[in-house]
């Protein structure tokens, strides 16, 4: 299970013109086949009149431990399309994406060759004017602390950077920590030293945000 990945937060379009095609590409955040397929049919419907409308998808499954992918070349030729759009995605490091490329034909063939860079461009196009979010591993750690350990506990974690909850004042002050889940370990280390001992820490959710 990785420690963190990249995923698509909000999509974006792009487009390219090669020999007076037209070559629109477009991205969407999907967390599911359902989702990814749907959003590919909005597509083949808004451009109806397009002869191609070629897409790949990347979905990170099971809390990111597995990926599921598909593409489809949409009638151009075969590896010419659907493969290099996923090319781009894999390339990008990026997953929960749908990328859809419409080709509205201009008259002149292109080739092989001359349709990979195409839609191969127009994926890159619509992923670079695209919003990605690198999701980490985290573990939310739960401290409780005397309110003399306080200060030095808040020096530590502003030097770490960790993100926390606002703290919750009563006879004791506790505290919720989002660590990186391969530090879980060696923070409550640090903070058990630090408060020799005296502060109470739970591991409360394993999670990836």
């Amino acid at each position: 299970m990785d420690n963190e990945y990249k995923i698509l937060r909000e999509g974006g379009s792009g487009e390219i013109v090669e020999k007076k095609s037209r070559f629109i590409g477009v991205t969407k955040p999907v967390s599911s086949e359902e989702e990814a397929y749907s959003f590919i049919e909005s597509i083949k419907k808004e451009h109806y009149q397009a002869r191609h409308n070629c897409f790949a998808f990347s979905i990170r499954t099971n809390e990111g431990s597995g990926i599921l992918e598909r593409f489809s070349d949409d009638g151009e030729p075969q590896g010419t399309a659907g493969l290099p759009i996923l090319n781009v995605i894999r390339g990008a490091e990026v997953n929960n994406i749908v990328i859809v490329v419409t080709r509205y034909f201009g008259g002149t063939l292109l080739g092989t060759g001359g349709l990979v860079r195409a839609y191969t461009d127009a994926a890159k196009e619509a992923i670079d004017a695209s919003v990605i979010h690198t999701v980490m591993h985290i573990m939310a750690v739960k401290i409780e602390i005397d309110y003399t350990d306080v200060g030095r506990i808040n020096y530590i974690v502003m030097n770490k950077g960790y993100e926390t909850e606002a703290p919750i004042f009563t006879d004791k002050v506790s505290e919720i920590i989002y660590v990186p889940f391969e530090e879980k370990d060696s923070f409550a280390k640090e903070i058990t030293e630090a408060t020799s001992a005296r502060a109470v820490i739970t591991m409360v959710e394993d999670m990836y945000r």
